[in-house]
Order: C-alpha cells, then structure tokens, then sequence
C-alpha cells in the first residue's frame, strides 16, 4: 500500500474505496469487506450516505486491524453549527463502534459550516478524530478556512475526472497544503467513459484498461481517488 502525508503528517492511503448510493446495508457490508479483501484500506462514507452502520459492521468482522484501515466520514449540513456538527461525530462513531474516526470532512460549504468546523477542530484536538477536513469547497472558501482556523484543512474532497480536471483549483489546494480527493474519479459513467477512444488508445498503448488509465492519471496528479 502506497500513501501519501497530510499537512497534519497522518499517512492516508493513495486510493480509496467510497460507497456513495449502497443504501442497502447487507449490500454496503458486504461491499466493504469485498473492497478490504481486494486490498482496499481507505474507506469513505458520509453521515447523508445512510449506511455508516454497514460500514461499521464491515470493520467488525473483517481479519484486518483497525489500524491498518483508514474511515472517513462527512458531516451533513443540516447537522452544521456547533453543538449539532460536534453530537452528530459523535453519533457517527457510535454508528460505526469506533473508538475514533481517521478523517470527517464538512460535506459542503453552506449553511453554519464555521461553526461545525469549530466542532471537529474541538474533536480533533479530542483525539477522536485523526484528521479533518472539507468537501466539495471552492477555492475561496477553502483558502478562507486554511488561513483563519486554528487547524488547517487536511483534505478537500471534490469531483474531479478527465471531463472535470480541477487544475485551478489543484493550485490553492497545493500551495495551503490541502490533500485533494477525487469523488467520481470515473464521473459515473457519464459521457461514455468507458468506451472513451483518447482514453482506450492510451490503455493499448500500455496494456491497461480505461478504468487504470483514469486512477493512474489522478495518482501521477497527487490526488487521492475515491473508486466505487
């Protein structure tokens, strides 16, 4: 497993295993123990996602050590400002019978997302959270948040794939130090993804599929994808 420091110097896996749409519990389960056995460590789900408790029950029953494995989560907005971001982790952990949460991100940037940030810098410095960070958050948003919080944003977890490259905004996650994430790294099948001829000469060239070729332009980027 490869992997790459946060600002903080907590190492996180280069790929990641997200489960995004898995309402089913057995299936998200199931789905997370299969990821594991293929080699998968980092998993990440989302207080909105509706299945942090299959997510947990994976991590129960799988032979691999919980320190080996690397969860995130994200705080929805409606549990945004202090008191509900800070109850709602909590909650999370509870869900997922952990101890402590490797990394929680604010899902996106409305509502009283200073205050719900103050709640996982209060966390973080708790111990019950290893990292924290953002979601989807502009450039100036995110600068806002890295240069007036006491913690610095260790991720900013955004869409990012061949049809929606984020390069100006992979400048001001570099230069504050903030690890960026790829959600929809194969932009869920849209635009004909998988039969893409650019990407499919490319996979011949090097005797790979189109799926390799996406992951492996995000990790030579320094972008942490997140498969499903």
């Amino acid at each position: 497993m490869e992997f790459v420091t946060l600002n903080n110097g907590l190492k996180m896996p280069k790929v990641g295993f997200g489960v995004y749409q898995i309402k089913n519990q057995e299936q998200c389960k199931q789905a997370v123990l299969d990821a594991i056995d293929a080699g998968y460590r980092l998993i990440d789900t989302a207080q909105s996602y509706g299945n942090e408790e299959a997510v947990g029950k994976a991590i129960q029953e799988t032979q691999v050590p919980r320190s080996e494995l690397f969860i995130t989560t994200k705080v929805w907005i409606s549990n945004y400002g202090y008191e509900k971001a800070k109850a709602s982790v909590e909650e999370s952990l509870k869900k997922m019978q952990l101890d402590y949460i490797d990394l929680v991100l604010l899902h996106q940037p409305f509502n009283d997302y200073y205050g719900a940030y103050k709640a996982l810098e209060d966390l973080y410095k708790e111990g019950k959270i290893k990292a924290i960070g953002v979601s989807n958050f502009y450039p100036d948003r995110l600068v806002d948040l890295a240069i007036f919080s006491d913690v610095k944003p260790a991720v900013n977890q955004v869409e990012v794939n061949v049809f929606h490259q984020q390069t100006t905004a992979q400048t001001y996650n570099k230069k504050y130090e903030v690890q960026m994430e790829a959600w929809a790294p194969f932009a869920e099948g849209r635009n004909n993804m998988f039969t893409n001829p650019e990407l499919k000469a490319i996979g011949d060239k090097y005797g790979k599929s189109i799926a390799q070729v996406i992951l492996r332009w995000l990790v030579q980027r320094g972008i942490v994808p997140l498969a499903k």
